[in-house]
C-alpha cells in the first residue's frame, strides 16, 4: 500500500482509509477476519465516528483487533464527533465529552486524528479552539480535522482554531463529482458550473487540507452503487473496458479514478467485504492515464465545455 503525508502534518499515512461504518454487520469471528485482512493489506488506517452504530462499531473495532498498546502502535485511529439525534453539537463540553467515550469504545489513551462530523449552525470557533487545546495539551488527540464543511466554515473555525486542520471528509465519487465539475465548467451557464461548495477542492489544496472522500461508489445521495447498475450502461463499459486491461476489477479502477487527481485524496472504503477491500487497495498500484481519467469523467455523464 502506497503512504501520503496527511494534510500539512508529519503523518505517513495509507492512501487509503478503512472505513468502520458498518462493522456492526459482522459477528466477531468476519469483524477479526476483515480487520486482519485490512492489515495485511497494508491498510492500518481505520476511520470511525462515536455515532456509527451508537458508539458499537468502535467497540467491535476494539475488539477485532484485539487492542493493546503493541497493536495500538501499528495502527492509525481516525475517529468523528458533533452529530447527536436531531441536533449538531461542536460545543466544548460535548467534544470533550464525545471524545472520552471514543477512546473508552476503542480501548485507547488516544486518537490519531480528530474530526468535526458535519457543520454545526450554532458553532462558537472559541468553543472548539478550547476543547482542541485541552485535548492536544492531555495527549488525547494528536491532529485534527473536518468533515463536510466549505472554505467559508473552515477559516471560520481557524479564527481561533491554531491546530492545524488537516482533513475535510466529502462525498466525492466518478458520478457524484461536482467539486471538479464546477472547476471544470468555469464561466459557464450550465448546471456543472454551478458552484455549490465554495471551490472546496481548491481551497484544501491550497491549504494542505487532505480531502477524505467518502461513499466513492455511490451515486446520489446513498441511492445506489454505480457499478454494474443499469442505469450507467456507458459508464460501466468504459470503467470494464479499462480494468480489464489493467487486469483488475471494476472496484479497482473507480477508486483508481480518483487517487489520479493530483489532490492527492485518500479515499474512505466502507466496504465490510475483504475482496472487495483488497480490489480497492490494488488501486494504490495503478495511475491511470490523462485519457482514461477524463473518459471515464464523460462517461458519468459529466460535461465539457
Amino acid at each position: 500500500m502506497k503512504t501520503m503525508k496527511l494534510g500539512s502534518s508529519t503523518l505517513e499515512v495509507p492512501v487509503l482509509a478503512v472505513g468502520c461504518m458498518r462493522i456492526d454487520s459482522l459477528d466477531k469471528a468476519e469483524a477479526e477476519r476483515f480487520v486482519q485482512a485490512a492489515l495485511e493489506e497494508g491498510a492500518n488506517f481505520f476511520d470511525h465516528a462515536d455515532i456509527y452504530g451508537a458508539g458499537a462499531c468502535e467497540e467491535i473495532f476494539a475488539d477485532a483487533i484485539h487492542m493493546n498498546n503493541d497493536i495500538r502502535e501499528k495502527i492509525i485511529l481516525q475517529s468523528k464527533c458533533g452529530i447527536r439525534k436531531g441536533t449538531f453539537d461542536f460545543s466544548k463540553s460535548h467534544i470533550l465529552e464525545s471524545v472520552d467515550g471514543i477512546l473508552k469504545r476503542l480501548k485507547t489513551d488516544y486518537l490519531d486524528i480528530l474530526l468535526l462530523h458535519r457543520p454545526d449552525a450554532l458553532v462558537e470557533p472559541e468553543e472548539v479552539a478550547e476543547a482542541f487545546d485541552l485535548l492536544e495539551s492531555s495527549g488525547k488527540v494528536r491532529h485534527f480535522g473536518v468533515s463536510n464543511q466549505n472554505p467559508l466554515q473552515i477559516q471560520l473555525l481557524k479564527k481561533s482554531v491554531k491546530q492545524p486542520l488537516v482533513a475535510n471528509q466529502l462525498q466525492l465519487s466518478i458520478t457524484n463529482a461536482n467539486m471538479i465539475s464546477n472547476g471544470i465548467n468555469v464561466n459557464m451557464v450550465n448546471d456543472a458550473a454551478l458552484n455549490r461548495d465554495g471551490s472546496v477542492l481548491d481551497y484544501c489544496r491550497l491549504n494542505d487540507i487532505t480531502i477524505q472522500p467518502w461513499s466513492p461508489f455511490q451515486y446520489g445521495f446513498f441511492e445506489g452503487v454505480f457499478l454494474g447498475s443499469e442505469k450507467f450502461p456507458e459508464l460501466n463499459l468504459v470503467i470494464d473496458r479499462i480494468a480489464n486491461k489493467y487486469e483488475v476489477s471494476n472496484t479497482t479502477i473507480a477508486i483508481a479514478w480518483i487517487l489520479r487527481h493530483p489532490a492527492r485524496m485518500q479515499p474512505v472504503i466502507g466496504s465490510m467485504n475483504i475482496g472487495r477491500l483488497k480490489d480497492c487497495c490494488k488501486a494504490s498500484e495503478i495511475e491511470l492515464t490523462r485519457e482514461e481519467w477524463y473518459e471515464i469523467y464523460r462517461a458519468a455523464g459529466n460535461v465539457l465545455p
